[in-house]
């Protein structure tokens, strides 16, 4: 077994939203997991606004890194590599990540990993649980994806099973929150009121588990449009609205498709592992029912912490130190972000020509702009 001090230890920036996240992890060890939230200036617009959270990154950034640093009890000349979301999520917050992560690789000499926003929500739950099994099916539920993935290498091999075709789990949860005028963001004010609300009381509508439906596939767009025009039903008719029975009943809708979905993937596929990671991993009820249909199955549930599932450094640091490990390609300095960027693609490696080359043509065209 190696030591501690052999283990790779990376810096991992994330912008893909609304957070600011940046982590240091040292092998599969947490040493810092600093974030910045914008949440609270969306909240007005009741959602995230893609100009207002890249201008909120470009502002926390350094902070952001230099915190995580003082709380690492590390300096940034000792880091092996910075890693860094380079999609898919918000264009313009993604540059302001990639553009930070290039300048502090380069002034440090350190290598650079673009790496894939959704498979570092499957690699963060080493951080809680210990190296992933291979293979390891996930379920990612956050704001915008609801995926069922198989990775058999997190660094190299990650195929999807089944997404969503229309809106993801968190956005529904948003969205009804709206109409409930429960406020932004939605899953955890949903979760609280849930708690208190009978799950049987309304028969919302579960999308996508005909026997004709594609298997693995999600849709919350049908549930989203039944639970609105329930509510404005209420409201047209001058009765009160049931907030919590219509949380629980909705939410339970949600989560039972989610898990029903996932455990029968697991069984298709002969995996005995299912972890679920993402924004809405962190909802209370998807956890309890996760657990209960995993353990009535024979399946072991792997769900990091609330806190490591929503957006962070440390999922992105965890995927970057794998990298390292398995002696994966570094990004190039051309490294671009890429909104849309496929989970097949678990990082962005770099072209053939060596590091040390992609320094001096960095170091060249910076001269030329300088100069020209």
């Amino acid at each position: 077994m190696a030591s501690t001090r052999d283990e790779p230890l990376v810096l991992g920036i994330e912008t893909s939203c609304d957070e600011t996240g940046v982590g240091i992890v040292r092998g599969t060890t947490l040493l810092a997991d600093a974030v910045a939230s914008s949440v609270d200036e969306h909240a007005r617009f009741g959602g995230v606004v893609p100009e207002v959270a890249s201008r909120a990154h470009l502002e926390a950034m350094v902070p952001t890194i230099e915190r995580a640093l003082k709380e690492a009890g590390v300096s940034a000349k000792d880091l092996d590599g910075i890693a860094v979301t380079a999609g898919p999520g918000l264009a313009g917050a993604l540059l302001v990540g990639v553009s930070a992560a290039k300048a502090y690789a380069y002034a440090l000499g350190k290598p650079l990993y673009g790496v894939n926003h959704l498979a570092s929500h499957i690699c963060v739950d080493q951080l809680e649980h210990g190296p992933l099994p291979e293979p390891t099916m996930a379920l990612l539920v956050s704001g915008g994806h609801s995926s069922l993935l198989l990775s058999a290498d997190i660094t190299s091999d990650v195929r999807p099973l089944g997404s969503t075709i229309d809106d993801a789990a968190g956005e529904a949860f948003d969205k009804i929150a709206r109409v409930l005028n429960l406020g932004f963001p939605g899953g955890p004010v949903i979760d609280r009121y849930a708690r208190e609300g009978d799950p049987d009381a309304i028969a919302f509508p579960r999308g996508l588990t005909g026997p004709r439906d594609a298997a693995y596939d999600f849709s919350f767009s049908g549930l989203k449009t039944s639970v609105a025009r329930w509510i404005e039903a209420k409201r047209a008719a001058g009765e009160e609205v049931p907030v919590r029975d219509v949380s629980a009943s909705f939410q339970e809708a949600v989560v039972d498709v989610l898990t029903r979905k996932a455990v029968r993937a697991c069984k298709d596929e002969g995996v005995d592992h299912l972890m679920i990671g993402g924004g809405v991993a962190a909802n209370s009820r998807l956890r309890a029912l996760a657990q209960e249909r995993c353990e009535k199955a024979g399946i072991r549930l792997r769900v990091p912490r609330p806190k490591l599932c929503t957006d962070n450094g440390a999922m992105v640091a965890a995927l970057g130190a794998e990298m390292v490990a398995r002696n994966r390609a570094a990004s190039s300095w051309d490294l671009s972000a890429d909104s849309s960027l496929p989970v097949t693609e678990p990082h962005v490696p770099g072209h053939s020509h060596d590091h040390a080359h992609s320094h001096d043509h960095v170091h060249e065209v910076s001269k030329e702009n300088l100069y020209s």
